[in-house]
């Protein structure tokens, strides 16, 4: 969750084909890929139900959703306005209690399949999100994924600014922070898998050698039927929630 320092990586995410020492990576959206609802949805329910937001306001938010004209980045910005202040430990251990409550049983089973998959042939799995790290980092370690990169939130002395560290790790803000990951990693993108369910995702989806289409929206639909990428329909079937092996009871500064 540190702000990246001056010498951030910057430009355009470069594969490691040739290099007989490289290593395959399989990274995975969250949100509506690895699980059945946007995370910020259900982080807004979850601040209704206690009373920090009005009924009104929820409406709004999620119609504006619904209809496509909600401003995820302007969204995700005012999602930390109400946190500054907050103690990091303490937002962590209430990211964990709104994982158990309500994420972990939206976990598809699916998509657990794949991450096992992935897994069992040595490929480095992470998960590569928008959202919070408090919300992120719970969801890797239910999984068993050793890695995640996702939105950072500013800090100091321990405390929640309420602001983000730009860019937001969404559309090419997830390739800004993927590039000191890959190349710390020796990652092989040409070789590499990539699955998500938005166009939002098109720059890393045509960065890797294996773009996946899970549950796509419309346009990413119609996109991955002409190029030829494999679709994949996930589902929630009712099996219990498999019990988390880890738990988060401090914030990590970032999953890597």
């Amino acid at each position: 969750m540190n702000a990246p320092s001056a010498s951030s990586p910057k430009g355009r995410v470069s594969a490691e084909s040739g290099r007989s020492d490289s290593k395959v990576a399989a990274f995975f959206d969250m949100d509506k890929t690895l699980i059945a609802e946007n995370s910020a949805s259900v982080y807004m329910k979850r601040r209704y139900r206690d009373g920090k937001i009005g009924a009104v306001q929820l409406a709004l938010a999620y119609l504006r959703y619904k209809l496509g004209l909600l401003d995820l980045v302007e969204s995700t910005r005012g999602l930390m306005v109400p946190l500054a202040g907050r103690e990091v430990v303490e937002v962590w251990a209430e990211g964990q209690a709104l994982c158990e409550e309500s994420i972990f049983s939206l976990v598809y089973p699916g998509a657990v399949e794949r991450v096992r998959h992935h897994q069992a042939r040595g490929d480095l799995v992470c998960i590569v999100s928008g959202s919070m790290g408090f919300v992120v980092d719970h969801v890797a370690a239910h999984l068993d994924i050793d890695h995640a990169i996702y939105t950072r939130v500013e800090e100091k002395a321990g405390r929640l600014t309420g602001e983000v560290v730009e860019p937001l790790c969404y559309e090419r803000g997830k390739l800004y922070w993927l590039r000191e990951f890959i190349q710390e990693h020796e990652i092989d993108l040409s070789k590499s898998w990539f699955y998500s369910d938005s166009i939002t995702d098109l720059p890393l989806l045509e960065e890797v050698g294996h773009p996946v289409a899970v549950n796509p929206d419309p346009r990413l639909y119609r996109l991955a039927r002409r190029r030829g990428w494999p679709i994949r329909l996930f589902d929630l079937d009712h099996s219990p929630p498999r019990k988390s092996r880890k738990k988060i009871s401090t914030a990590p500064s970032i999953r890597s």
